[in-house]
């Protein structure tokens, strides 16, 4: 099993650096009167990191309001 992980993990990798070198172009990003120019791998990358930020924290708060909605009350 050991080298199904060492395997999984080579593979990931290599498709990640194959989309970093494909997508060098440069992008554009405007919020407000902001602007910010970035690689386009490096964009996607960005925004994958701030979604499981963003997820992880909506979890823990979901199940935080669950846990204090099903506890009871002496």
């Amino acid at each position: 099993m050991r080298y199904v992980y060492a395997g999984l993990i080579i593979v990931v990798t290599a498709v990640v650096l194959l989309f970093n070198f494909q997508n060098l172009t440069s992008v554009t990003v405007s919020l407000f009167s902001m602007s910010l120019t970035m690689p386009a791998s490096l964009l996607v990358i960005g925004v994958y990191i701030l979604g499981m930020v963003s997820g992880s924290a909506l979890w823990s708060l979901l199940r935080g309001w669950l846990h204090g909605a099903t506890r009871k009350v002496p």
